[in-house]
């Protein structure tokens, strides 16, 4: 059997990228009666002069003939490990940030409550947290989330992800959609960003204040980070995990890079303390911050929302 040279979407063009690869096995015969076929996926390190190598993820590099080649086709980079992870065990690092955050296990959703920080509710510490399977019937599950918040006398709010079976399960049951509660979870490598931030002034210092100490005591694990009475900025360490929030810049001192410099000396704190994975919540329509973090190497894990109960 010859392969047609035109099955496929290979070509010297995918040297670098990640593939899938479809070829025969000459000689051996399939489960069919047929020429026997095996896949491999991996990185095309060459091509060229009738063959192709494709590297997989383990084990040595695997030679093919060109001719061989049934069909295949150029596939997206694994994701890594961190954004791998789940919505919900990303949204759980967000507890760091607060030391005073009542939750409540909801089947697999989770219950949160917390006063009012700096004179205001924050809704992701008061909210249900509504991702991943909630494990119990939905009509079960809404009472108990009112109760909850009514006890508290706190409103019935619960933040989904953007386009997730539990947002349109909570809508179809009248729950509404906060206009203006979208945000994106971003996250980076701490070690990528602090590689590849750009050159800071050295003119600017950066005041770093412990504000709270982990249960042990033995180091901090929130820290707020400030340039003078121009900038300011918070982190809070969870096991390897580090949330940037509450980046603020005067007006007068916007677009000439000291947000970055807080950013990185934020993260340079953190890694000493072992943090490898930056989170931060940035709402969706603040275009000139995302495009910041973008620089910088945060990429969007997932889109969540708010949705406040019918009454």
């Amino acid at each position: 059997m010859q392969a047609s040279p035109d099955a496929h979407r290979l070509g010297p063009h995918v040297v670098g990228q990640r593939v899938v690869v479809r070829r025969l096995l000459r000689g051996e015969t399939g489960p069919s009666g047929g020429p026997a076929m095996t896949d491999l996926l991996g990185v095309c390190t060459a091509w060229g002069e009738g063959r192709c190598v494709i590297r997989p993820a383990s084990g040595e590099p695997v030679e093919i003939a060109l001719a061989d080649i049934v069909s295949g086709k150029p596939v997206p980079p694994r994701p890594s490990v961190r954004h791998r992870v789940s919505s919900y065990d990303a949204e759980l690092h967000v507890l760091s940030l607060w030391p005073d955050v009542e939750t409540r296990p909801l089947g697999g959703w989770l219950l949160r409550a917390a006063p009012p920080y700096e004179g205001r509710l924050r809704r992701r510490a008061n909210s249900v947290l509504a991702m991943g399977d909630l494990r119990l019937p939905l009509e079960e599950a809404l009472p108990a989330i009112r109760e909850f918040y009514a006890e508290r006398d706190r409103p019935a709010l619960a933040q989904a992800e953007v386009g997730s079976q539990a947002e349109a399960a909570l809508v179809a049951d009248g729950w509404e959609a906060q206009p203006d509660g979208e945000a994106h979870f971003m996250i980076a490598s701490v070690a990528q960003v602090l590689r590849h931030a750009p050159p800071l002034s050295s003119e600017e210092v950066v005041s770093l204040t412990p504000t709270s100490e982990s249960r042990s005591g033995t180091r901090p694990v929130r820290v707020e980070a400030g340039i003078g009475d121009h900038a300011r900025g918070r982190a809070a360490l969870d096991g390897d995990w580090v949330g940037i929030h509450t980046v603020e810049v005067h007006p007068d001192r916007r677009r000439q890079g000291v947000a970055t410099q807080v950013i990185v000396d934020l993260l340079d704190w953190a890694a000493g303390l072992g943090a490898t994975t930056a989170w931060l919540h940035v709402e969706t329509p603040n275009t000139g911050a995302i495009a910041l973090y973008e620089r910088l190497g945060f990429r969007t894990h997932h889109t969540a929302g708010y949705l406040t109960a019918r009454r």
